[in-house]
């Protein structure tokens, strides 16, 4: 899979811009704060519908516009043709995805079909934040790779909403429906039990893909370990639900269930947040991405795609990472272990040294406050 042209229109911070990339490695060369992490999420919005940076739609907005617009072209082995997809959103309004102009009835729908992988000095908050970022990490990657999972997220997600709106009404003059509450339990339980179990599932299969590439990155000097908890472990959720219906009516939000799960990360079996090095938790966080991509790549050559491989995105990696964490990476590059690359740098010439030895396609553009050119 690759993206052969991207087209911007009022996002971030720019007005207009219009790229023809390279099947191979794609470089932004370009100062900070220019814009060149903006066209990675550009990209990254065409593969999940949302922004890598933001925490709100809005904020992909230009200043003084009402809208923004992403479209990009992409060609997916073995469809003849290209296959346009636009993002857009305007002030007030839903966000709008179309598939050769076509809007999808759901986002989901779009969800895993040109998956990415974007790899950025901020990989480590996986390790330093709360379970929330976690959690929105894992969902994201098993999303892509399985729609059952996917769709059990939604359908969890929006009775869990309810839930917590009718917990509310309880310290409310409104009046509360503590039938219509237990009607909730009875269609909540079922589908947190397939959740958990499904991201049971999912941790045993990504364990050993993770391991293999940390030992690659650290030269095996450590033993790594993630450890999938919740407190669905072993009990049965309706019970669960109603032993915390106290609880949950007096903090008026629902206390237990997947929603609540985390996944711990360990190093000679002890919390890597705690106890390892700047380098080792980089080289955790690296090893994590490497391993998304791998299972996703295997995801697309088991559907039939033998050659739809990610996207990948490579934000900074040159002014964060350390040479031996960069060589690694380059390794791979070298060896076509990637299919095609989208790179950040501040520094032409030093992005020139570092792929001195690889035989992909390059193109190189040159990014100045929000203007994109072909150098």
């Amino acid at each position: 899979m690759t993206l052969d042209q991207l087209h911007l229109l009022f996002f971030k911070n720019y007005e207009e811009a219009s790229l023809a990339f390279s099947p191979g490695i794609n470089c932004f060369i370009g100062d900070n704060g220019s814009g060149k992490t903006n066209l990675l999420d550009a990209i990254h919005y065409l593969a999940l519908t949302k922004s890598a940076f933001a925490s709100t739609d809005a904020q992909a907005i230009k200043q003084g516009a009402d809208f923004f617009v992403v479209k990009g072209s992409f060609s997916t082995p073995p469809a003849e043709r290209p296959e346009t997809i636009q993002v857009s959103l305007r002030v007030g309004q839903k966000k709008t995805i179309t598939h050769d102009k076509q809007p999808y009835d759901r986002l989901a729908d779009h969800i895993g079909r040109y998956p990415a992988v974007l790899i950025s000095p901020y990989d480590t908050d996986l390790i330093r934040q709360g379970s929330e970022e976690r959690r929105r990490y894992f969902d994201s990657l098993q999303s892509q790779l399985d729609h059952e999972f996917l769709e059990l997220l939604i359908q969890y997600n929006g009775l869990l909403r309810q839930r917590n709106a009718t917990l509310k009404l309880s310290g409310s003059s409104q009046g509360f429906d503590a039938l219509y509450l237990q009607s909730l339990d009875d269609q909540l339980a079922p589908l947190g039990e397939r959740l958990a179990a499904l991201r049971a599932g999912f941790a045993t299969q990504f364990v050993p893909v993770f391991q293999r590439h940390y030992l690659q990155l650290a030269d095996g000097r450590e033993e790594v370990s993630l450890d999938y908890k919740s407190q669905l472990t072993g009990q049965n959720f309706r019970h669960l639900l109603l032993a915390n219906e106290r609880r949950d009516l007096a903090l008026q939000r629902s206390t237990t269930g997947p929603h609540r799960d985390d996944f711990v990360f360990l190093m000679d079996g002890l919390p890597v947040k705690s106890y390892a090095s700047q380098g080792q938790q980089k080289s955790f966080a690296i090893a994590l991405k490497l391993a998304q991509f791998e299972l996703l790549a295997q995801r697309t050559q088991a559907a039939g795609a033998a050659l739809a491989k990610p996207l990948l995105l490579l934000d900074d990696i040159f002014d964060r990472l350390d040479d031996k964490r960069i060589a690694r990476l380059l390794e791979l590059v070298a060896d076509h272990t990637f299919g095609q690359v989208f790179l950040t740098d501040t520094n032409l010439d030093r992005t020139n040294q570092a792929l001195a030895g690889v035989s992909s396609a390059i193109k190189q553009f040159e990014v100045q406050a929000g203007s994109v050119r072909a150098i």
